[in-house]
């Protein structure tokens, strides 16, 4: 696990800042939610986490390394930074079944078969898809294969997971199912994870520290108790009134 520090982070778009000036502390093995709606600047910021987007502007560290700084052109490509990552799309792949699906990223590494078996036997039971190693995932419900993608982000053993709408496309009873369970596994595996969502239930109810976001800025951060209880803004106090 790791930390992530932001000091000064702006991504520019031609002549739109899509994000600016974020200056932002994520320690070790926390869960810390970004929240705000569509267009905000949070799924921008969760990829220049990732090294999908390159930062115009200030710094990103992972724990003491400099993973991006443009005033000096360094820039860490995203397969160095060792940071999962799970979809709003799943992006599973159909033709193939579960235990390839979730091994993929290992036998890129070229691992031995012995290890690649155990850690997907090993993940696959931390995120309860045991006995499904053979099925195809174009068969699987659409929580199972968010499963699968999670358990894809999380074999590698990432520093980092970063997660950008995960649960939108699941109906209400199992996305609180879900909820629970990644928060479980976060907590278990004492992982840093990263999370985007509209979803102010979905924030407050996850984590330990919730960034609130408008217009590519940060209007609030804070634990989830504390930004309800004492929104510092009228758009905090609205965006929170309107998911209630």
């Amino acid at each position: 696990m790791s930390k992530v520090v932001f000091e000064k982070v702006g991504k520019k778009y031609l002549s739109t800042w899509a994000v600016k000036d974020i200056d932002l502390t994520i320690e070790n093995g926390e869960f810390v939610s970004f929240l705000g709606p569509s267009g905000c600047g949070k799924t921008t910021t969760l990829r220049m986490i990732a090294g999908l987007e390159e930062n115009s502007h200030g710094k990103i560290y992972f724990d003491s390394d400099v993973v991006s700084d443009p005033l000096i052109k360094s820039f860490m490509l995203p397969e160095k930074r060792n940071v999962g990552m799970v979809f709003q799309s799943y992006a599973v792949w159909p033709h193939m079944n579960v235990f390839d699906n979730i091994a993929y990223p290992l036998k890129l590494k070229k691992l031995k078969k012995e290890q690649i078996k155990a850690d997907v036997e090993k993940m696959m039971s931390i995120v309860e898809l045991s006995g499904l190693e053979l099925r195809k995932s174009s068969e699987l419900s659409g929580g199972q294969q968010q499963r699968v993608a999670l358990a894809r982000g999380l074999v590698m053993k990432p520093r980092i997971l970063l997660l950008d709408e995960p649960l939108s496309n699941l109906d209400a009873k199992l996305r609180e199912k879900m909820r629970k369970d990644i928060r479980k596994i976060q907590q278990d595996l004492k992982l840093t994870m990263v999370y985007v969502t509209h979803d102010q239930k979905e924030a407050f109810q996850m984590s330990d520290k919730v960034v609130v976001m408008n217009q590519g800025r940060i209007e609030q951060i804070g634990a989830p108790a504390d930004i309800q209880k004492s929104p510092i803004s009228e758009f905090v106090a609205d965006f929170i009134r309107s998911g209630e």
